[in-house]
């Protein structure tokens, strides 16, 4: 038997189409189908049935009133009609001020209910002489309030199909842009998401361009009393004539935003990375390894912006991931910086890890992991670099670019590492021409810039159609985090909305651990781009810890302070006890040295003789045997063999690289050039093979850099 509710009606299983099985309700009783069907138009109609109800009854109870009062006289009816016509007119101007709207439907419902008054009062006015029954005060009546019961009910169906709360149209915002000249310009479908954040979209009248509207949203953000960065007008890249409106009206970043570490470790570099919020309280994320394509980033700000702080978060999340190495350039502040976090940076330069010599040898074999990683990535079939592939991703991050690599340098790497895999970061405060190239700065194509002091050095880091639509960052280090960022996988539309980065300084501690729990899943770099790399990167002065060489334990954390390196140990050293010597001080001592030098060389006269016939003497010409002015006769040497030469040329060099030299001039190598019998030409030919074969790098001002040592590569 099928079970019965409590009102005895029968019920049965039915599908609701969500949840599974429900109870379905079938209609019992007195009455039965047609009473229910009955009973429900009802209640669907009742809700339609007061303007019917009102135009039926009132006007001619209203009429009959009036009538009877006023219209036995002509003097009573005329001033009564005067009466009534002139509060019929006052209640309609009533009626239009208190049905006021911003949009279309309360626009609609306003000059609705105003003729609904007037007509009423009208038909009313009239009715005092005429009477409410006769022709043809009886065919108005039942003409027009049929008519205005029908429009009422029309309109209670649309209320139900829109929402007459929603801005369109000309609104708040439209009457600003009436208030600063721009009244022709329509705004149309403006919002808040409840987040701070009202946006709209402007359409411009023929005449005007989404210039002169970009030219006006500084008046926009007087008018709303916000910052002048806080009003942005973004162009339609599909419509001229269309654009998109914003404007930050509340601040939800101002108490800074939390540092969030990564969900699990051991992330492919292709994950996205959460580097802070956007103003309207959505995540703000950046993953340059799964873009279409990879760009270059460019970090811009002056001291104090926040540029630190995004380099950590960045950094921090990049070092818990696999197939992936990090190598770090800082000579300001490296150790301020990343110091609690340098295990994770396979290779780490700064004023105490090597200087700016080992700088500039990073730069240098730069060109070569290239020239490797293209071919290897070609091998395997590969266009650009993939996680299918065995290589690396890479990350070369350079504070203060300027100084510690010459233009030529940065475009030859910036234009070719892109394709293979490795994302060049360079970081400054200010991206002039003076510091860094248009060509380098042209294959930066990703930025994030934070605070400037002039709004036109905003243009030095962010892209035109960005600094147009008003997102500027001209508040100096006012507002440390905040900044505009593009590329790296971010969305062209949040372009133009300010960003702040995560908060970094109150958890370094976790950050340090972090990093250090996850050298179980750090990948060493791949062979292919090591080899590559030479002599330089094999004696590196920092190596991070990774998978390979992670501390057998990580209960306690490592220092935040590294150890000073050790000292190598040769094949031929004998003493143990030798004690490490300070990068710092051995620097300083070189430069002692050079300035002693300098003052010696100062003090050496000119040639006293600069006729003599010897005085033009060159290291390829042929000295005589003998001495026309003693006929003194000198013994030739035995000029060493082609074989010979070579190795005391290669022997030479490999001699510095062992003692960890890898920079020379041609001019250090005169000497085992006359020990090897020859001159300069077959100086620069050796020279030149060399860089050929690889072992040596000859950057633009012909100063060459010892890739790996000669007998290797014999």
């Amino acid at each position: 038997m099928a079970r019965r509710d409590r009102d005895n009606t029968p019920a049965v299983r039915g599908w609701d189409g969500q949840s599974g099985y429900a109870l379905a309700t079938m209609p019992g009783g007195r009455g039965g189908v047609l009473s229910t069907i009955g009973n429900h138009l009802a209640a669907k109609a009742a809700p339609y049935l007061p303007p019917w109800i009102g135009a039926a009854v009132l006007p001619p109870v209203a009429g009959w009133g009036v009538n009877e009062m006023w219209g036995d006289s002509a003097l009573s009816a005329g001033l009564a009609s005067a009466g009534m016509g002139a509060g019929g007119v006052l209640l309609s101007a009533v009626t239009w001020a208190v049905a006021g709207g911003t949009n279309k439907f309360r626009r609609y419902r306003r000059a609705q209910a105003t003729a609904s008054v007037a007509a009423g009062m009208g038909w009313l006015t009239c009715s005092v002489s005429a009477g409410p029954f006769g022709h043809p005060m009886t065919d108005l009546w039942l003409l027009g309030g049929g008519l205005f019961a029908a429009s009422w009910n029309v309109r209670q169906i649309m209320r139900n199909a829109h929402d007459e709360t929603e801005e369109s149209e000309t609104s708040g915002l439209g009457k600003l842009a009436e208030a600063i000249g721009l009244e022709k310009v329509q705004v149309k479908n403006a919002r808040g998401n409840g987040k701070g954040m009202v946006s709209a979209e402007v359409v411009v009248p023929p005449g005007k361009t989404m210039e002169d509207v970009q030219a006006a949203a500084p008046k926009l953000a007087a008018a709303l009393h916000v910052p002048p960065s806080a009003v942005t007008v973004d162009r339609n890249p599909d419509n001229a004539a269309r654009g998109t409106f914003s404007a930050r009206v509340a601040d939800l970043l101002r108490d800074g935003v939390p540092f969030r570490p990564p969900t699990e470790l051991g992330m492919l570099p292709t994950e996205p990375i959460p580097v802070g919020l956007y103003a309207d309280g959505e995540v703000w994320w950046i993953n340059p390894f799964l873009a279409e394509i990879l760009q270059h980033l460019l970090v811009m700000g002056v001291t104090g912006s926040g540029k630190s702080e995004f380099a950590r978060t960045v950094l921090a999340h990049l070092m818990t991931r696999r197939k992936l190495s990090i190598w770090l350039i800082d000579l300001s502040k490296g150790e301020q910086t990343v110091g609690h976090m340098a295990d994770g940076l396979d290779w780490f330069v700064d004023k105490n890890r090597g200087g700016q010599r080992e700088a500039k040898a990073m730069l240098r074999c730069l060109p070569d992991v290239i020239a490797a990683r293209g071919t290897e990535l070609a091998n395997e079939g590969l266009d650009q670099w993939t996680p299918a592939s065995k290589l690396n991703a890479m990350v070369v991050w350079i504070e203060e670019a300027a100084d510690v690599a010459d233009f030529d340098v940065l475009d030859k790497i910036a234009r070719a590492a892109r394709s293979v895999g490795i994302w060049l970061v360079i970081s400054l405060q200010r991206a002039s021409w003076k510091n860094v190239s248009t060509d380098v700065r042209a294959n930066l194509q990703a930025a994030a810039c934070f605070g400037v002091d002039e709004a036109s050095d905003a243009g030095f880091c962010l892209p035109d159609r960005v600094t147009e639509s008003g997102a500027i960052p001209d508040w100096g280090a006012d507002r440390p985090g905040y900044a505009y960022a593009t590329g790296m996988n971010i969305p062209a539309k949040r372009w133009t909305t300010e960003v702040r980065g995560s908060l970094t300084k109150t958890v370094k501690e976790q950050i340090r651990a972090m990093v250090l729990a996850a050298a179980a899943v750090r990948d060493p770099l791949d062979d292919v781009s090591a080899r590559a790399a030479g002599l330089a990167y094999e004696r590196r002065t920092h190596q991070g810890t990774n998978r390979t060489n992670a501390p057998a334990t990580q209960t306690a954390p490592a220092p935040l302070h590294p150890a000073p390196a050790s000292v190598p140990e040769w094949d031929d050293r004998e003493d143990d006890d030798v004690d490490a010597v300070d990068p710092a001080i051995e620097e300083a001592a070189a430069m002692e040295l050079q300035d002693a030098y300098d003052d010696v060389m100062a003090q050496i006269p000119a040639d006293p003789e600069p006729d003599a016939p010897y005085a033009r003497l060159r290291l390829e010409d042929d000295v005589p045997d003998t001495d026309p002015d003693t006929d003194l006769t000198f013994e030739q040497a035995a000029r060493p063999s082609t074989e010979e030469a070579r190795s005391i040329l290669y022997g030479q060099i490999d001699a510095w690289a062992a003692q960890d030299r890898l920079t020379f001039e041609p001019g250090d190598l005169i000497p085992a050039t006359v020990t090897a019998g020859r001159s300069r030409p077959w100086l620069q030919g050796e020279l030149k093979k060399l860089t050929e074969q690889g072992v040596l790098a000859r950057d633009g001002q012909g100063e060459y850099t010892i890739v790996r040592p000669v007998a290797v590569a014999a």
